[in-house]
């Protein structure tokens, strides 16, 4: 119940005394670069393959005549947006982003940066932890739609290329009762995942005790709970929302 009440009262300190706009807008600006564009080329290399795994193994288990070619499409895409994009890429990213998110503020707090921007009068949690926070809810989400579209791509071409299925019947059945509620299904786990790789990451590293080997500590709990936080959230998310 400490670790909660202390993230609470974190989240509640970014939305309080904000400083100056000019500087979080620039902020913002980095941490898109660093959340989004740098994480581009690991998140487009597993959304190609996660496709095309999806293509392979939905072909394998629907081998009956009687299934028609156009349904493996039909359940690579729901595949891809309901859980593999949203959820799987979200993990990756609890890795990548999170790890560093906490290893920086780690190393700022056990350097003595933090306390020196308190005794200058500066709400650091908002000045550290807000631009994070928003260039993630903005970024992952995009991320995650490259993804889908990457995934789709992906196993459309595999398809293709091994004569599974071919490319204008995956796109009948990408067509095939497209229901638009699952692709906001998957933004709502997006943006909720964002959330969790800012926040949580961000706590870890805020309120790290100690020298360097705590800093690494601190980075592998942030990851391992973020983890966590993304798969408890998935089933909750699935069970009120589908």
């Amino acid at each position: 119940m400490n670790y909660i009440g202390r993230y609470i009262i974190m989240l509640a300190g970014i939305f309080t005394k904000p400083e100056n706009l000019k500087v979080y807008w620039k902020e913002f600006l980095h941490q898109c670069v660093e959340i989004g564009f740098r994480s581009l080329p690991i998140v487009s290399i597993i959304s190609v393959f996660l496709g095309a795994v999806s293509t392979l193994q939905t072909s394998y288990q629907l081998k009956s005549p009687l299934i028609p070619k156009s349904t493996i499409a039909k359940v690579v895409r729901d595949s891809v947006i309901l859980e593999f994009s949203p959820t799987l890429i979200s993990i990756v990213l609890a890795g990548v982003i999170g790890s560093r998110i906490a290893g920086e503020l780690g190393n700022m707090r056990v350097s003595e940066q933090i306390d020196a921007l308190e005794m200058m009068g500066i709400n650091t949690k908002s000045y550290l932890i807000l631009p994070k926070m928003t260039a993630a809810l903005l970024m992952v989400p995009c991320l995650v739609i490259i993804s889908i579209m990457l995934a789709i791509f992906g196993g459309r071409e595999v398809g293709s290329l091994l004569g599974i299925i071919a490319t204008h019947t995956f796109d009948a059945g990408l067509r095939s009762k497209l229901n638009f509620s699952d692709i906001c299904f998957s933004l709502s786990k997006a943006f909720t995942f964002a959330f969790i790789i800012s926040t949580v990451p961000a706590y870890f590293g805020y309120y790290v005790v100690g020298g360097s080997i705590n800093i690494g500590r601190a980075s592998t709990k942030a990851v391992i709970v973020s983890c966590i936080l993304i798969l408890i959230f998935d089933y909750v998310l699935a069970s009120l929302l589908l």
